[in-house]
């Protein structure tokens, strides 16, 4: 891919960042209720339609319609009374519906997120809340899956009004969150979950095993990674692998995110090649079939982000001609934040569609100059040109453009990293470049090793998983080796709170900018990497 695959135009972006910057001014000061933002939204929106024939004001309208949107939708989704700021811890009887399931490594215990269906008479308010729970089981008690209906009993805690983004707190409250139910236990299941929900659990546990073939046994760590990689199942990862990949700014490939999805759905489009003649057809049955694997494997937030990216993208080249990925990500992006706002709180939301935005808008751009600007053996004719140059120019074809791409990507994964980890990690970049192919490698046998599963070709399974552990131990080695570089990782952390949101804002309007301007002169190239650098040499402290 390169900048001119984009697509010239991508106006939802113009829509999205009003959004994005609506939800923080929501957080930051509740100026009015929702109802009287979204009166004045609705209020903008009219006098942008009036303005319709006057660009510069249709498009100024517009941006502060969305941007009291943004801040009411704020309110609307974390419906936080001031009351509960003060409210004491207390014992609580509740009635929930459980909506997601986090993996525990202890089998007596279960915790996730849920919704209160009842609650007793002093506690009516919390009627329609999503909170947060953790109870303990009964000896040879089988947990309760995603849709059960269970009554509880435990403590009840009211999370802080704006936690910060880098606890668990802010994932919690980025989830939309006010309460946390804990030290609980299960008094009743009144509703069993739904045959749906039983189907994923049990396809869940068929995936884990058929992804331990030939290995759960010999190599158990090496399972863990596979599972980790193509599950999400990064509780299988040791004490050790945490924090390796943490280090090395890896941990990224550990998890169903982006490059999981993105190879799963480049595979599932492939199988779909006999559809080819109805591209409609074989984009509804690739999308439905890549969500099945997203929800199998528990749905996480930044699995369905993925699955959105994926499936705009995949319905603009099914629909339109010529395509747009800009306007897909932006598209995708306006759906995560229309159905679930909140999540532009957590790290995973900034830093999936950060360093998407920084791959598109500034990494293929830039590699695009770079190869303008240089090449081997550009001053010959290419009718006098060696094997060696030919070499050298297929190798600068694809170097320049990774090259390109890590640095743009590397510029938000330093801030990110410094904000929500407390760790610079500069060595991140060239680790990246080398493990990413790998992690693709990967993928695909996993993947290829499910398929094998389902059919019952197990001899498959086991080949595949042993291919996909070969390359994981490869990575592993790696890894390890790239972290005792000295200055490939250290202890950092900003010397004020609001440098890393601050500093990424910066960063995106800088690349917005500059990508709008059509990146027209060569300096503007580098204005984000030296404000990056100024942000590390004068806004960091270490250790």
């Amino acid at each position: 891919m390169t900048s001119r695959s984009l697509g010239h135009r991508a106006p939802l972006l113009w829509l999205v960042i009003p959004v994005m910057a609506g939800l923080p001014a929501g957080q930051i000061a509740e100026i009015a209720p929702p109802f009287w933002l979204l009166l004045a939204a609705l209020t903008a929106a009219g006098l942008a339609l009036l303005a319709a024939d006057r660009p510069g004001w249709w498009a100024l309208g517009l941006g502060i319609a969305m941007n009291f949107a943004g801040m009411a939708a704020y309110g609307l989704h974390r419906a936080r009374l001031p009351a509960w700021d003060s409210l004491p811890p207390r014992e609580a009887r509740l009635t929930i519906k459980i909506g997601r399931t986090f993996v525990q490594n202890d089998p007596g215990k279960i915790s996730g997120l849920a919704t209160v269906v009842r609650a007793d008479e002093h506690l009516r308010e919390l009627t329609g809340q999503n909170i947060y729970f953790s109870l303990s089981l009964k000896k040879g008690e089988a947990p309760p899956l995603r849709t059960a209906l269970v009554t509880t009993v435990g403590v009840l805690t009211a999370l802080p009004r704006n936690p910060p983004g880098n606890t668990f707190d802010g994932y919690l409250a980025g989830a939309g969150m006010n309460f946390r139910l804990t030290r609980g236990r299960i008094l009743a299941e009144e509703r069993a979950a739904t045959a749906y929900a039983r189907f994923c659990a049990r396809a869940a546990e068929r995936f884990k095993t058929i992804l331990g073939l030939g290995l759960a046994e010999k190599r158990p760590e090496l399972a863990g990674l596979l599972r980790a990689m193509m599950l999400g199942e990064t509780h299988e990862l040791s004490d050790a692998q945490h924090e390796l990949f943490k280090q090395s700014g890896t941990m990224h490939l550990f998890a169903i995110s982006g490059l999981n999805i993105a190879v799963i759905a480049g595979a599932l489009t492939m199988l779909m090649w006999p559809l080819r003649r109805w591209p409609l057809l074989q984009f509804g049955v690739g999308a439905a079939l890549l969500w099945l694997f997203v929800d199998i494997t528990g749905a996480a937030p930044s699995a369905v982000r993925a699955w959105a990216m994926a499936v705009f993208l995949q319905a603009s080249l099914a629909m339109w001609k010529p395509a747009s990925v800009l306007a897909a990500l932006a598209a995708s992006a306006l759906a995560v934040l229309i159905i679930a706002p909140l999540q532009i709180f957590g790290a995973s939301f900034v830093m999936s569609y950060g360093i998407v935005a920084a791959l598109l808008l500034l990494g293929l751009p830039l590699g695009d100059a770079w190869m303008e600007r240089w090449s081997p053996g550009r001053d010959l004719p290419k009718a006098a040109w060696r094997w060696w140059h030919h070499a050298a120019g297929e190798a600068w074809l694809w170097l320049a453009p990774a090259l390109a791409v890590g640095a743009a990507t590397t510029l938000v994964g330093l801030l990110t990293g410094l904000h929500y980890f407390g760790l610079l990690t500069p060595g991140a970049l060239l680790t990246n470049l080398a493990l990413i192919p790998a992690a693709i490698v990967v993928t695909l046998a996993g993947f290829a090793a499910l398929l094998c599963g389902l059919v019952g070709w197990i001899g498959g399974a086991v080949l595949c998983n042993h291919a996909a552990a070969l390359v994981l131990l490869v990575i592993e080695r790696g890894v390890a080796l790239s972290v005792m570089i000295p200055g490939a990782f250290s202890p950092a952390q900003f010397t004020a709170g609001w440098l890393g949101p601050v500093g990424l804002l910066l960063l995106g309007t800088g690349i917005l900018a500059g990508y709008a301007a059509g990146w027209r002169r060569r300096v503007y190239y580098w204005v984000p990497f030296a404000l990056v650098g100024l942000i590390l040499i004068f806004g960091v402290r270490f250790g």
